[in-house]
């Protein structure tokens, strides 16, 4: 049978072109199911206040940093949205005294406008947002080195040749409404792709490149930083690619209910528990990464029963 049309929008993939059963599955798991979905791989860990949450999110830059050499650099990627990770990160580098003068980090996103990425005087400019809020922070005995800061760009070519011979501890994200990490978003429903999305083998072997973002992308970005103001947000993005997630040792997302919904928060964990790999919701290709961690704020995992507002 054809995969059922887009109720967000006919034109793409997304999680609502999924088979229902596992759409029902999903939305009747308690936060007790959730927290029992661990296995070899794959670990769900719960926090019960935002203050431990962010703090521990805060210490895996440092505990990645911590393992870096000038022998061996070592770096993390890290996101924008969760941010509220990264003034701690600063705090915790500067009253330690870590010096991170072999450290690498990667963004995992900019935006791409007029043919180039965003520039950093661009009021949602991923690459300002890192250094206002985490790196221009750091005492400058103890900085990362401007060279170790790698944001996509246009081209893509420096950014890419930064992963190689930099271990990459961690890459660290969020999750978005369209079941993303980073912009590696579902593909519109044309071409080749016009009857099935791409299989979980081609959409693994992408490298960071400009993506066009999903509709309901574009409506979460301009809900959590613009105030709802959608033409403020561009349509195109450039974003780390599965072939750089790939190279991390360890992708760990962190869910503080704020980026995506009780639903697509249950929907990811499930298919990545289950083995379930479809690009029409992008997380869920991480089942086939070998070490995959999902950190849950437990006070905003909620419920998926009918309320009228």
């Amino acid at each position: 049978m054809p995969r059922p049309i887009s109720k967000i929008a006919p034109d793409w993939w997304d999680y609502t072109t999924l088979e229902s059963e596992i759409l029902a599955d999903a939305a009747a798991l308690t936060v007790d199911d959730i927290a029992g979905l661990s296995r070899p791989g794959f670990k769900v860990v719960m926090y019960d206040t935002l203050e431990e949450f962010y703090l521990a999110e805060a210490l895996e830059y440092i505990r990645a940093w911590q393992e870096s050499t000038e022998d061996n650099p070592v770096g993390i990627c890290g996101p924008i949205g969760p941010t509220e990770q990264l003034p701690l990160v600063a705090q915790l580098v500067n009253s330690l005294g870590i010096s991170l003068k072999s450290a690498h980090f990667w963004g995992m996103d900019e935006w791409f406008l007029d043919g180039r990425e965003a520039p950093e005087s661009h009021p949602l400019s991923f690459a300002r947002a890192d250094k206002e809020l985490c790196f221009n922070r750091i005492h400058s005995e103890l900085a990362v080195p401007e060279s170790n800061l790698h944001f996509p760009a246009a081209d893509v070519t420096a950014y890419e040749s930064s992963w190689n011979g930099v271990r990459c501890a961690v890459m660290q994200g969020g999750q978005g409404e369209v079941k993303h990490w980073a912009f590696n978003d579902p593909v519109r429903r044309q071409g080749a792709f016009a009857d099935a999305p791409p299989s979980p083998e081609e959409y693994r072997k992408l490298g960071t490149r400009v993506v066009e973002l999903h509709p309901l992308t574009l409506i979460q970005n301009a809900r959590t930083s613009g105030g709802g103001n959608i033409p403020l947000v561009p349509t195109h993005a450039l974003t780390v690619g599965p072939k750089q997630t790939w190279q991390a040792d360890r992708i760990s997302i962190w869910h503080p209910g704020t980026h995506d919904n009780p639903f697509g928060l249950r929907l990811t964990t499930l298919m990545i528990a289950k083995g379930v790999a479809d690009s029409a919701v992008s997380m869920s290709l991480l089942a086939d990464h070998p070490d995959v961690v999902f950190s849950f704020y437990r006070g905003a995992i909620g419920t998926c029963e009918t309320e009228m507002h």
